[in-house]
């Protein structure tokens, strides 16, 4: 695991509100421009920019600044650090069900 658990619940908050999840759909196909974003999204600027912030801070999307609009990528190695996390606890749920099977046993 290369992240806390704090890093992961910040994650974990980023992915929690339904405007983020689409925008990272719309960027699991490319760098888009915050114009473009704002098309399809129906949001302000300034909200915009929040959800970026916090899609940024949780380090699964970066920007950089393309003259007076900013662009925006998703960071595929960190949305795979975050499957192989839930792969992870799957499997830690697995082991505690034979955990469970061998408590059963000693009744």
């Amino acid at each position: 695991m290369n992240y806390s658990y704090a890093e992961y619940a910040l994650m974990f908050k980023a992915l929690s509100d339904e405007t983020r999840l689409k925008i990272l759909n719309m960027l699991s196909e490319n760098e888009l421009c915050a114009c473009n974003i704002l098309d399809e999204v129906n949001i302000t600027q300034p909200t915009l920019s929040y959800h970026m912030k916090m899609l940024i801070e949780c380090d699964l999307v970066s920007g950089r600044k393309d003259g007076s609009w900013m662009k925006y990528t998703l960071k595929n190695n960190k949305i795979l650090e975050l499957k192989d996390f839930l792969l992870e606890v799957d499997k830690s749920k697995e082991n505690l069900s034979k955990d469970d099977d061998r408590c059963n046993l000693n009744k």
